[in-house]
């Protein structure tokens, strides 16, 4: 069957095992020579893409949850979504979520996802207590912090290579409403958006919208969103119960758009739209359009056509962030390839071997695929690189090895761990293959 990710690009013929049951994963694993792990398929590019994939969407029942803690333990196959709609109205939310929470369990710890809190938070592996990891002999290992932790720190972020995780234990977080005290500082360009984070960093969530074309002073221009699970005191009366919200709705992008709907021109009114949009301020909001504005939309992928798209996301250490975001969106300014969605995140200090953040700052750029648009990125991986940057794994498509290696200073210390626990060469994926991890 056809299969590709959230960016439509790659679309590849693959075998798609959907085992239900341990056993199941196990006579899959031990019967294919090479293969990787899909969960929702929320990844943009080739890193849960081979000719044999072992979707987990069937291992998705939560197992335990001790009200005392906090700690959940789940098969890898559930996702946040299901968590969320659970939970939330028990008073518990997931410590650190991406944009979407179309994802599984099992992606957010091979991605060691990260959020709007990691300068507080870390990523989702700060949180994670233990998981259960099949191997490609079909045995089973538990592992976590103090037991095999060198499985456990090449499996958080290790994007699926070193085996299929089958559960794992979490802590959440309590909190007393489904609401978010929200306020919004307006940016006139990239440096005051960088002084706006540093001076708010006190805040639990922090997120910019960026404005990828302007140019010359207004270079950057921003709208940082910061906040805080609300209190049921903050809330007071305007809500009867709130722990409970709407449901809400679900808006289709029932058809690929056509290449020419995306180019310079509706960028820019986008842009201005979304600018004017923002509204410096105050405010209560629920937890969804805070967290995931674009699940509201259901397959929003489409709008960049049947082409695909790529998310060009890296970071930059905080020393040299300031002028490295600058040149970046200088280059993209100047080149008129316009980020229909460009996002800027504080990031803090990060424990991994394959983890994406270190501390600094992290943009996040949509491109629709194109030659220019590749061109452009390959001139941009050289500024991430000479600022000492690197890409986020989970976002990538086309990075080559040199560009790996160079942004992952332990991924020799990881293929050791990979190697001692995989000694098979089973786990691997179009994306491994191609930077050098298989």
């Amino acid at each position: 069957m056809k299969v590709t990710n959230w960016g439509n690009y790659p679309v590849i013929e693959a075998t798609v095992h959907t085992p239900s049951t341990i056993n199941d994963v196990r006579t899959v694993v031990t019967s294919s020579p090479e293969l990787i792990a899909r969960g929702l398929g929320r990844c943009y590019g080739d890193s849960s893409l081979n000719t044999a994939i072992v979707s987990t969407l069937r291992l998705n029942h939560i197992l335990a949850f001790d009200e005392q803690s906090g700690n959940i333990t789940c098969e890898s196959g559930v996702s946040f979504a299901e968590i969320l709609d659970a939970f939330v109205p028990r008073g518990w939310f997931v410590p650190v979520t991406p944009g979407t929470k179309f994802i599984t369990v099992g992606g957010a710890i091979a991605s060691d996802v990260h959020g709007k809190n990691h300068h507080i938070a870390g990523s989702f592996s700060a949180h994670l207590q233990s998981m259960k990891v099949m191997l490609h002999d079909g045995s089973v290992v538990l592992c976590s912090r103090d037991t095999h932790p060198d499985l456990f720190w090449a499996t958080c972020g290790g994007m699926g290579l070193t085996g299929i995780i089958l559960e794992a234990t979490f802590r959440m977080v309590r909190i007393e409403t489904a609401y978010i005290r929200q306020r919004i500082v307006k940016a006139k360009n990239i440096d005051a958006a960088i002084d706006a984070f540093e001076a708010n960093k006190h805040w639990t969530y922090s997120v910019a919208w960026i404005d990828c074309l302007s140019k010359g002073d207004s270079l950057g221009r921003s709208a940082l969103i910061l906040g805080e699970h609300a209190t049921k005191q903050e809330v007071g009366y305007r809500y009867r119960d709130p722990l409970k919200i709407d449901k809400g709705i679900s808006i289709p992008v029932p058809l690929f758009l056509p290449d020419f709907v995306l180019n310079t021109y509706t960028v820019k009114i986008f842009n201005g739209l979304v600018n004017a949009k923002y509204i410096q301020g105050d405010s209560f909001v629920e937890y969804g359009p805070f967290f995931y504005p674009l699940d509201v939309f259901s397959d929003w992928n489409r709008i960049y056509g049947k082409r695909g798209f790529t998310q060009y996301q890296f970071v930059l250490p905080k020393e040299t962030s300031r002028v490295g975001l600058r040149k970046v969106l200088e280059r993209i300014s100047l080149s008129g390839e316009g980020s229909f969605l460009a996002v800027l995140k504080l990031f803090g200090k990060q424990e991994g071997l394959l983890s994406f953040p270190q501390e600094g700052f992290t943009l996040a750029l949509d491109f629709a695929i194109s030659p220019t648009t590749l061109a452009l990125l390959g001139e941009l991986d050289e500024l991430v690189c000479e600022h000492g940057g690197r890409l986020y794994l989970t976002k990538d498509v086309r990075m080559t090895k040199d560009v790996f290696e160079k942004g992952y200073s332990q991924a020799a210390k990881f293929l050791t761990t990979k190697n001692k626990f995989d000694t098979q060469k089973k786990f691997q994926s179009l994306q491994s293959k191609r930077i050098g991890l298989s």
